[in-house]
């Protein structure tokens, strides 16, 4: 697809530029990604199930694409916003070029757009559904397709990328493997490899999964994967893991964190624009140090003050149904929630993305941290 094409916002803010990608169009959630790198690997992370990204670094695909850069087994993202799109494919590690990659994947995508003036627009009024059309498309046709389009608030996307059946991992040369149940609401390649490296043996079950299924299997652990939409909106998997707390240690990140926090009874809210990308500062309370992280999310948890900042790097508690939990990472960007440890029982949460794929490797000791206090525990 080549020729004319314009990105729509539902508020009417329109962005011309070239089409590159399939022929198609795409609606969803518009949102921004300040991430250098990584774009095949946020073109596949399930966690952006619909949504369009829209990258502020200028140019994609510089490096061209591989298969050890999918997070899954395809693209997830519906379409690529981009300033100057480029498709090498000679890159030492390169398989193939970015572009013919999103062709192939059937993803619409615009280049040579003002992606500052778009991600600007977005940071002042907030992520909002939006769309990439060719320009064969009548700015009316278009804002139909966009009314139609679900907000992304108390939307349930996990149904949408969970696997139809368990499946199991097996741990990487281990003689003692810790078994682990994930909750598989659209785990990325890279956390899975993270776990198994440790000497983790995974079930990843489908997300409608009953506690139940999961306490018959003896698992030594319950791990919450990442993955997209509204967490208030998954109230069944809410409530399978508080069937799971205080049973069995349990863990989560990313989506993962923000269900485990609704099942503790604390509540979650929209951001105005998200966080997405690798450059997200945090600071760990326990050691006081400052991590660089690699973080996409669009919902966040409430502080115990009901607010969304944390003010203050103290360790503020929260009292739950499951008894108390303590914060243990503040964003310092925006003083969000971005961590707890459960006090009475054994759990712990994280916002981000610790396996950073793509990213900084700073958070990478939390899956120490998790496989340690699993083995501790049996």
């Amino acid at each position: 697809m080549s020729g004319e094409a314009y990105v729509l916002l539902e508020d009417g803010a329109r962005f011309d530029g070239t089409a590159c990608g399939a022929d198609t169009h795409a609606v969803g959630e518009v949102v921004f990604t300040t991430s250098m790198s990584g774009y095949q690997e946020a073109m596949s992370d399930p966690s952006y199930a619909g949504q369009l990204i829209a990258f502020t670094y200028p140019q994609m695909g510089n490096y061209g694409v591989s298969a050890r850069a999918m997070e899954s087994d395809r693209a997830h993202a519906r379409a690529a916003i981009m300033r100057a799109a480029v498709d090498y494919d000679d890159a030492p590690n390169a398989q193939g070029g970015w572009l013919t990659w999103l062709k192939a994947q059937g993803v619409a995508a615009i280049t040579d757009l003002d992606t500052r003036a778009l991600v600007r627009h977005i940071r002042d009024a907030g992520a909002m559904r939006g769309g990439v059309f060719p320009a064969t498309v009548a700015e009316a046709e278009a804002r139909a397709l966009l009314e139609r389009e679900p907000p992304m608030a108390g939307r349930d996307l996990a149904r949408e990328v969970t696997p139809p059946t368990p499946r199991q991992v097996a741990a990487s040369g281990s003689e003692s493997p810790v078994h682990v149940a994930m909750i598989d609401t659209g785990v990325k390649r890279s956390i899975v490899e993270q776990l198994t490296q440790r000497g983790v043996e995974l079930t990843l079950y489908p997300c409608t999964v009953s506690a139940e299924t999961l306490l018959a299997a003896g698992p030594d652990a319950i791990f919450l994967a990442n993955g997209p939409g509204d967490p208030a909106a998954l109230g069944y998997v809410v409530d399978t893991v508080r069937g799971l707390v205080g049973r069995k240690p349990v863990y989560g990140i990313c989506l993962g964190h923000q269900l485990l926090c609704r099942a503790l009874g604390l509540q979650t809210y929209k951001l105005p624009f998200g966080h997405h990308g690798a450059n997200h500062p945090v600071k760990d309370l326990a050691s006081g140090r400052t991590e660089i992280t690699s973080q996409n999310h669009g919902f966040a948890v409430l502080g115990p003050d009901g607010q969304g900042r944390i003010d203050g790097d103290q360790p503020v508690r929260w009292e739950t149904d499951f008894g108390a939990a303590q914060l243990s990472h503040v964003n310092l960007y925006d003083r969000t929630v971005e961590g707890l440890a459960l006090l009475d029982v054994q759990g712990a949460t994280i916002q981000y993305h610790p396996e950073a794929g793509p990213g900084p490797h700073d958070s990478l000791y939390l899956f120490d941290r998790f496989v340690d206090e699993i083995r501790s525990s049996r």
